[in-house]
């Protein structure tokens, strides 16, 4: 058993390739680019094009397809580029596997798998590829998702070889891909991987990214067809009213194509998918996985943050400092060897953990007082935790064939077990006080033999002597202290849920800074309806001796009292609260897969910072998201008036389909690129948790856009005015309008980049903004100044008179958003 070597390994995988099933959801650069094409804007610009060619106007119908193959070329792109960051976050999100190589343990991932490789199988784990159970004792595993039998089936090891038999039956030795452990423990010999697995077989897929439609997804799809609807129904006027009244029905073909390519937000559903792929990416960066694209939306709702003790607030490094026995306590420090005097208790507990422990306090009592396997006795069988028992035992057989039993637990639990009470059991119960005041996790270790045949079906049954108790410390993280103190500021409340004595929960809720509040137990919480429960659960900031299944209450509890809701969890009974959480979040390190499954988040290094470092991501995506959707609004507007006002008032069209696809070159960048990148507002944690129901666009938002808008095409139309006072006329009014609405578009992106305006925008420059702003003048400057280009826009040269009111025009622009921003929003948008 001590599994393949690693060239081996390396040899299988090249050959029989990774341990992964075909991805469905996965999209080829064709299956992109097919996509992409389907979209209204590129229909557009074809159909423009088309036209020119139609009337004889070659180079504007070549403008105009090069400027479709730019708008297809970047929209493939960015669809590749998301496609990539996708296959990142699977890769990361990826089961991970305890796999025995060169007689060494080790995790790798799942994928890395290949046959022959011997593997840890555990409770709470799914089995990573088909295996052959080779060591193991009571181990149980549920198929249900092959077999449809809801019923555990029990597995025996096999050192013989032979094929993987079909799924199903008692007594078996054959673990099959993606069942779930929901008892013991054992080494099992991988028999196929990937799609050689029975999973792989009957063409089952386990994916990693959820692609459920996100509530901003849904909204932004309603916005883009209402708007979608009017540009259709507009431009359709325009070609009947222009044909009809003017008798100019190729003036209305291209006017309503104008039109219609400048009412279209197609921006909304592209900038979306790219804030949430790079937001997904940025907060793994933090690293927490984003599992599920609407956990990214609702970071920034959350209320309540519930959070599990060890591991989270806590090192997760367990260490035993102190022991108390016949009314002696006695400490010391970390490092220092286990005292002899309760050297034997410490021992007693290690019999009472498992003989290879995953667990950190079992690893403890390991460390502190490691089990002799020389001395002839070998385990028969082990008494785990149940619901109403937490403690747990190991019966020992010795070389004379006297059974010993070590047991470990809760104090309580224990007391119970041992039958102790009267003035023993208030003696014990003050030295627990004592040493969870002390804020370590306090266990009870009893003893006994078993002379009278059969074993008993549970603890109960056993004739135990109460021995002594051990406390645990767990150091609580350097970092968790600020963090928590970052979710009060942010009027997040902090709860922590803990399987702890009442008084060592008390003492590390403490250490962590949270404010004081009630503390129910689960006992408490099994005499309390959910009603009482709704109620009293407002004053909570602790919950001491819960059982994992009693989060679910807790988080249904939270809800009803109107919170939003981020749960942590670990283990497979945590599923359920992380399912029904607004925001489940599951450990990557020492978290179960089923576990992983459920939730929308995954702490990669299971740090509570990590949590707030990810809400904090959160706020300032959804704020620079609501950025970049308010400017896609206000840009739109004077587009879109500068294509309609002409053909209102019977002027020549001011802009042309080409004109309009310039300018939405700029846009796309600049929202998937300049908003995507801008930095946390600096009171981004110190604001209360958004309304989760409110929507990218209030009343008060949007009508601020479309002020904006009309602001900047009101400055267009007074550089028009000022241009044609000085004498220019025709191509060269044109020209000025076009030079003024491009450097107004800058200024539009510079008052949107931040809540507190341009002027707080501009004094934190961005290297994404400043490309954008090299980008677009460079394109605009070329398109003056070529002379090929600036006949296919129909522009004169500018004198030097045309290009100072384009400039003055544009500081205008940034003075009157600034003056509308002070007057519309005086306070940051929550």
């Amino acid at each position: 058993m001590n599994g393949l070597d690693e060239a081996e390994a390396a040899r299988r995988l090249a050959a029989e390739g990774p341990n992964v099933l075909p991805d469905p959801d996965r999209r080829d650069l064709w299956a992109i680019l097919l996509e992409v094409a389907r979209e209204p804007m590129f229909m557009l610009l074809l159909a423009s094009g088309v036209v020119y060619l139609v009337i004889g106007d070659p180079r504007e119908a070549a403008v105009l397809m090069a400027f479709a193959t730019l708008s297809v070329s970047i929209a493939v792109l960015q669809g590749y580029r998301s496609e990539r960051a996708l296959a990142a976050l699977r890769d990361l999100t990826s089961p991970q596997a305890t796999v025995v190589r060169g007689g060494e343990r080790r995790r790798i991932a799942s994928r890395d798998l290949v046959r022959g490789d011997v593997i840890a199988v555990a409770e709470g784990e799914r089995t990573p590829a088909d295996a052959i159970l080779r060591e193991g004792s009571d181990l149980e595993v549920d198929e249900s998702m092959l077999t449809g039998e809801s019923a555990p089936a029990g597995k025996t090891p096999s050192r013989g070889a032979g094929a993987m038999a079909a799924p199903g039956g008692e007594a078996t030795p054959f673990l099959y891909s993606g069942t779930l452990i929901v008892r013991g423990q054992g080494l099992a010999e991988v028999a196929a991987t990937g799609s050689r697995s029975e999973i792989g077989r009957i063409g089952g897929a386990l994916k990693s990214i959820d692609n459920r439609p996100a509530r901003l997804s849904l909204e932004t799809r309603r916005i883009v067809q209402a708007a979608g609807l009017a540009a259709l129904v507009v431009c359709g006027g325009v070609v009947l009213l222009t044909g009809l009244v003017r008798g100019s029905w190729l003036q209305g073909v291209l006017g309503g194509l104008s039109i219609g390519m400048a009412m279209l937000p197609e921006e909304f559903p592209l900038v979306l998918a790219v804030f949430m792929v790079m937001g997904a990416q940025r907060i793994a960066r933090a690293k927490v996985l984003t599992r599920h694209a609407a956990a990214i939306e609702t970071l920034g709702a959350a209320t309540v943050l519930c959070t599990d003790k060890t591991g989270t607030l806590t090192q997760n490094r367990m260490t035993i400092f102190c022991a108390w026995a016949d009314g002696d306590l006695t400490s010391w420090a970390a490092g220092e060897a286990t005292p002899m005097a309760v050297r034997a208790l410490v021992g007693l507990g290690a019999r009472a953990s498992a003989p290879h422990p995953f667990d950190p306090m079992e690893q403890a009592f390991h460390d502190a007082a490691p089990v002799d396997h020389d001395d002839g006795r070998v385990i028969e069988t082990t008494y785990g935790l149940t619901r109403g028992r937490m403690a747990m035992a190991q019966v020992w057989v010795d070389a004379d064939g006297v059974r010993h039993i070590a047991v470990k637990g809760a104090p309580e639990a224990v007391l119970a077990l041992c039958r102790l009470d009267g003035a023993a059991a208030d003696e014990v119960t003050r030295a627990v006080e004592a040493i969870a005041a002390r804020g370590g996790r306090v266990l009870a270790i009893a003893r006994g033999r078993h002379d009278d045949g059969d074993l008993p079906l549970a603890i109960d049954g056993f004739s135990l002597a109460f021995a002594g108790l051990v406390g645990l410390a767990d150091p609580l993280r350097s970092t968790a202290a600020g963090a928590v103190a970052d979710c009060l500021r942010a009027g997040v409340r902090v709860v922590m849920v803990t399987g702890d004595y009442p008084a060592t929960a008390r003492a590390i809720a403490a250490q962590a800074g949270l404010p004081e509040g009630a503390i129910l137990t689960g006992d408490d919480l099994r005499g309390l309806s959910d009603e009482a429960l709704a109620e009293r659960i407002r004053g909570v900031s602790v919950f001491a001796r819960t059982l994992p299944e009693q989060k679910l209450r807790i988080v249904t509890a939270l809800q009803a009292a109107g919170e939003v809701v981020a749960m942590t969890g670990d283990g497979v009974n945590d599923a359920p609260a992380l399912k029904a959480a607004d925001i489940g979040i599951a450990m990557g390190g020492r978290g179960a897969d089923v576990a992983r499954a459920a939730a929308d988040l995954v702490l990669l290094d299971d740090d509570f910072a990590s949590i707030v470092g990810a809400m904090r991501m959160g706020r300032r995506i959804y704020d620079n998201l609501r950025k970049a959707m308010g400017f896609i609004v206000a840009v739109h507007v004077p587009i879109a008036g500068l294509a309609l006002l002409p053909l209102a008032l019977g002027w020549p069209l001011f802009l042309a389909p080409a004109h309009v696809a310039f300018l939405e070159m700029i846009i796309d960048p600049v929202c998937s690129t300049v908003f995507e990148a801008e930095p946390a507002e600096a009171d981004v944690m110190r604001r209360p948790p958004r309304d989760p129901r409110e929507g990218l666009f209030d009343r008060r938002r949007l009508l601020t856009s479309v002020g904006q808008g009309l602001t900047t095409l009101a400055v267009v139309g007074g550089a028009y005015w000022a241009a044609s006072r000085l004498g220019m006329a025709g191509d060269a009014l044109r020209a000025v309008a076009f030079l003024t609405l491009v450097l107004s578009v800058i200024g539009l992106v510079a008052s949107n980049r931040s809540f507190g305006g341009a002027l707080s925008a501009l004094r934190r420059p961005t290297p994404a903004f400043a490309l954008i702003i090299g980008v677009a003048l460079a394109a605009a400057t070329g398109v003056m100044a070529v002379p090929l280009l600036r006949d296919l826009f129909h522009f004169a040269p500018l004198p030097w008179a045309g290009v100072g009111v384009a400039l003055a025009g544009a500081l205008a622009t940034l003075a009157a958003l600034d003056v509308l921003r002070r007057m519309t929003a005086p306070g940051a948008p929550r």
